[in-house]
């Protein structure tokens, strides 16, 4: 082998048997081992990468892959057409002395919850995803007013007190909760107390909160089946006892509940996630009853409600009684994700509770957003807004359902009664949700696997797809794109 280094890498660890994508990580590992323990020396000349890879039987990009980790790290340095060399040890040995001491057995023990938390870390919003469309759970970003914010926030900073820059409220503004109730009472039919509704980042936020407040291992929690995975995976860290409910037309069927002491039900009455049932009044007043005789309480997570419910409103169950149900509501959905607020209104009994767990742990929102989102609200631009977003939202909705369904044809069946903001696609049972979702994914396209929302029961195979979240020359382009990726799947398979 040129450079005569290759016993020198296997002396270091270098194993070619290795799998496909560990290879470079490998060659990356002995080539480091070999720096530190100095057995290639100061300002040694790495072989290029095409021999190297010839002379190891990789690819190329296998050699160029585990260089850059090395460039990364300073390990190496690359000189313009010279080639890679070894980088001084002497800014390596305080590094180096920190490397040899800091043995895996002398850090502290991962605790319980860390590892729970881990375990059941839920992929299916991944913040490393690609591009938007078709995330589920986005609004129409193109058409935030961004122009009204910035001219609110500007306005913000331009008379911001000393005062107002030190620690605020972990409850929230009261001018932003003064108009959160207002909001409510007149489009949720929800009355309550100022001090009832808490500002929090969004839905999981309040969740995280509540469970905190609430929950030991094994107490038992009722979820819907499907449901929102980022609740399940929450409880289920919480070490919570899993209780699945089934639907039906009329949403959550009580008789299907097989528990004897519950102490929370989590629910998406509005607009069921992902099934887009809508839970009639007659089902809110059983499932209210039927909570009140187990001493439980209801989670409404009312996420949806402005896109499913606009013309036709249905009372929050919250509405119907305020002492037994815990309410969670975003702006999130409405404006955008990376606002970051949303709000709460939980039993007066719970608000100490929830108050110090939240003052011991993210502490509060920034005053700032909140302020502006205030008066975003005061002068009507969140009305004027939202109406916006329901026609922007019905027009995207026809032209996606007609795209589709011109090219997919009846191979991938549009649920489009669902009036949320995504759009559930049933396959055909020879197709694997989960693989085609992650080939679309490869493609920057994304497509959450509908059987990710099942809990322990037979899954229906589909794609759950936001339709929203893009303009309509976006949409039939991804839809062209994914029917190409679509039809390789089917190739290979």
């Amino acid at each position: 082998m040129n450079y005569n280094i290759s016993n020198i890498l296997k002396n270091h660890g270098y194993n070619r048997g290795t799998i496909e994508k560990s290879k470079y990580f490998n060659l990356y590992k002995s080539i480091k081992n070999a720096i530190i323990s100095k057995t290639l020396s100061d300002n040694f000349k790495l072989p290029p990468t095409r021999v190297l890879a010839k002379d190891l039987e990789l690819s190329r990009s296998t050699v160029i892959k585990a260089y850059e980790l090395l460039l990364l790290e300073k390990y190496i340095k690359s000189k313009p057409g010279s080639g890679y060399f070894i980088t001084s040890s002497k800014a390596k040995k305080i590094k180096h002395r920190l490397y040899n001491q800091l043995d895996k057995g002398n850090y502290p023990i991962i605790s319980r919850r860390g590892n729970s938390f881990r375990q059941n870390l839920q992929i299916i919003n991944n913040e490393s995803e690609k591009g938007i469309a078709f995330r589920p759970g986005l609004p129409p970003l193109d058409i935030f007013p961004v122009s009204q914010w910035k001219s609110l926030t500007n306005k913000y900073w331009k008379n911001v007190k000393p005062s107002q820059l030190s620690y605020s409220n972990t409850v929230g503004l009261k001018s932003l909760r003064e108009n959160i109730r207002y909001y409510l009472k007149i489009n949720r039919n929800i009355n309550c107390n100022l001090d009832q509704i808490i500002i929090t980042t969004g839905s999981l936020h309040s969740l995280s909160l509540i469970g905190d407040a609430l929950i030991n291992p094994k107490d038992e929690v009722v979820i819907e089946n499907p449901t929102y995975p980022h609740a399940f995976s929450l409880f289920s860290s919480l070490k919570a006892k899993i209780i699945t409910a089934n639907l039906d037309p009329q949403g959550i069927n009580i008789k299907s509940i097989k528990t004897s002491k519950p102490k929370l039900i989590y629910t998406t009455p509005s607009n069921q996630y992902p099934t887009g049932v809508k839970m009639t009044l007659d089902r809110r007043m059983e499932v209210l009853k039927w909570a009140s005789k187990k001493g439980a309480l209801i989670i409404e997570d009312d996420y949806n409600h402005e896109f499913s419910n606009w013309e036709n409103p249905i009372s929050a169950i919250h509405s119907l009684d305020d002492n037994r149900v815990v309410y969670l509501g975003t702006f999130n959905k409405l404006l955008h994700p990376s606002v970051r607020l949303g709000y709460m209104i939980v039993p007066k009994y719970l608000i100490d509770t929830v108050v110090s767990l939240y003052e011991q742990s993210s502490r509060f929102v920034s005053p700032s957003q909140q302020q502006v989102l205030s008066e975003f609200i005061e002068r009507d631009f969140l009305n004027k807004h939202l109406r916006r977003l329901i026609e922007v939202s019905i027009e995207r909705k026809k032209i996606f359902v007609d795209t589709f369904n011109s090219y997919f044809d009846s191979e991938i069946s549009l649920d489009s009664l669902n009036p949320g903001m995504h759009i559930t696609g049933f396959l055909l049972n020879s197709i694997d949700d989960k693989k085609l979702a992650k080939l679309l994914r490869s493609k920057d396209i994304i497509a959450h696997p509908l059987s990710n929302y099942y809990l322990g029961t037979k899954p229906q195979n589909g794609l759950v797809m936001g339709y929203c979240s893009v303009n309509n020359k976006t949409i039939k382009e991804t839809i062209i794109k994914m029917k190409g990726a679509y039809d390789d799947y089917r190739s290979l398979s």
